[in-house]
């Protein structure tokens, strides 16, 4: 099965592309294949309608905390909460959550998900520093319209592709990954990445050599190891921005929930989660 791992942007560039690691998983070791980047956001929507076999892992929040939405007075059901939150502009998401931001007490300000304290990630409401709730917004659609499964949240009907034929949509498979989850637990909260030119320091060059030394050795709880190249080992290294090894750290991730899956889990390790929020893979459940 190909792997892949996703680090996406909701205003994807030339400067700042979305970056797709792709690769497959064998007895433990997880290679590398190729980087893909695309500019645009229709770009990346034309590849995932391509009727190609994947199971996914993408950095980007699939589902707005249920408080949140209860308190709104949206859909609680998961497909129609994303189709009344895609309607939104981002200027009124913003404007929205602004509001309920406002009339909370300081130090609880935004609804968190199930998942947020496991994993560590900021809540999917998060409007800036980083953006994830436009992340949901531009990235969830497109699964949506490509005819992705999304394990535990939703498994739509077998599509045709464009020449009439079926395809599957369990043939591609899309997981929440956050690569942050892994890094931290490599190497705790150093910095090994930054868009700004300024602050891409010899210190975040160590940190991420220190990181993929990790993950070549196989020292995380995932029991996987990271297969390079030389030259893609370089690559991983010198981009200063870490996009493309989050995309790898997503990729890890996912090769993870595919040997969950392999193993007999219909849903890729994921535990029995909130059905409108959905779970970070690999992120620790209590209840699971």
């Amino acid at each position: 099965m190909t792997l892949i791992g996703c680090d996406f942007s909701s205003s994807p560039s030339k400067r700042k592309p979305i970056v797709v690691a792709v690769g497959h998983a064998k007895a433990g070791r997880v290679q590398l294949q190729s980087l893909l980047r695309f500019d645009t956001l229709p770009a990346f929507a034309d590849w995932l309608k391509q009727p190609q076999a994947w199971v996914g892992g993408f950095d980007l929040p699939f589902g707005l905390p249920r408080e949140l939405v209860q308190t709104l007075g949206w859909p609680t059901d998961w497909l129609a909460c994303m189709q009344h939150y895609t309607a939104l502009s981002r200027a009124e998401i913003r404007d929205t959550f602004k509001a309920f931001c406002d009339a909370r007490p300081v130090g609880g300000k935004f609804a968190h998900r199930a998942t947020d304290a496991p994993a560590g990630s900021s809540p999917s409401m998060k409007w800036v520093n980083p953006p994830v709730a436009y992340m949901l917004h531009a990235g969830v659609p497109l699964l949506i319209e490509a005819g992705v499964t999304l394990p535990r949240l939703h498994a739509p009907a077998v599509c045709a592709d464009e020449g009439g034929s079926s395809v599957s949509s369990a043939l591609r498979v899309a997981l929440e990954a956050y690569p942050g989850l892994l890094a931290r637990e490599l190497i705790g909260n150093t910095s090994y990445k930054s868009d700004d030119k300024a602050k891409q320091t010899p210190e975040r060059l160590i940190a991420r050599k220190q990181l993929l030394q990790a993950l070549e050795v196989g020292q995380t709880r995932l029991g996987l190891r990271l297969k390079l190249t030389h030259a893609q080992h370089d690559t991983l290294v010198d981009d200063a921005s870490g996009d493309c090894l989050d995309a790898v750290l997503c990729m890890l991730q996912v090769a993870w929930a595919q040997a969950q899956h392999e193993a007999g889990d219909a849903h890729y390790g994921l535990p029995d989660c909130d059905p409108l929020e959905g779970w970070i893979v690999t992120a620790e459940s209590r209840r699971s």
